[in-house]
């Protein structure tokens, strides 16, 4: 019987948080740099309304998503994860990236039991429903928002989460930090 059951968001956790930068640049003709990228909306990143980025993101989602980076020691420390634990992903992209999303995992060896892809930023429900006992995630957001109902949070650390500290939100500068925080804290197992 597996451990626990962790949930994980995909893009800015398990990827390079600043994966879009150079399309994103080309696209807006900016020079946006990982720095400046204090905020998690991109639209106010790059200073554009709401409906032009995310006419760009329609156009331009598949191509962001292809070939996004890994971060550092990701894969090493998902693969120690899941020989005791559940690893769900749990992320925001909407189902027309179900087929890219899975190419992705695969062809980078990422274990996993499953996959949902909500089309929304609101992952509270599913955490219930998986009875998740941590969720690692980039967004401060949904990680607050997570905590708020009781769920711990592994917060990997960006540009643009930084300076807010909370109960029930661990920061991690790095996913040998997430290994750590886990192991230290999965004696204080609390299913929601």
């Amino acid at each position: 019987m597996k451990q626990l059951n962790i949930c994980i968001d995909i893009d800015g956790t398990i990827t390079d948080p600043y994966y879009y930068l150079d399309i994103s640049n080309r696209y807006f003709n900016k020079n946006i740099t990982p720095k400046q990228v204090t905020q998690y909306s991109l639209d106010k990143v790059y200073g554009v309304d709401e409906e032009e980025f995310d006419l760009f993101y329609k156009k331009h989602k598949f191509d962001l998503h292809e070939n996004q980076a890994i971060r550092s020691d990701a894969k090493k420390i998902l693969d120690k994860l899941a020989v005791d634990n559940n690893l769900y992903f749990v992320s925001a992209r909407d189902n027309s990236m179900k087929l890219l999303t899975i190419t992705y995992l695969q062809k980078n060896k990422i274990p996993y039991d499953a996959l949902y892809l909500l089309g929304s930023h609101y992952k509270l429900e599913k955490a219930k429903e998986l009875s998740c006992d941590f969720f690692i995630e980039d967004s401060y957001d949904n990680a607050l928002y997570l905590a708020d109902n009781g769920f711990k949070v592994v917060l990997l650390d960006t540009y643009y989460n930084r300076g807010h500290e909370r109960d029930n939100i661990f920061r991690a500068q790095n996913w040998q930090e997430v290994w750590n925080i886990i192991e230290e804290n999965a004696l204080e197992k609390k299913v929601v």
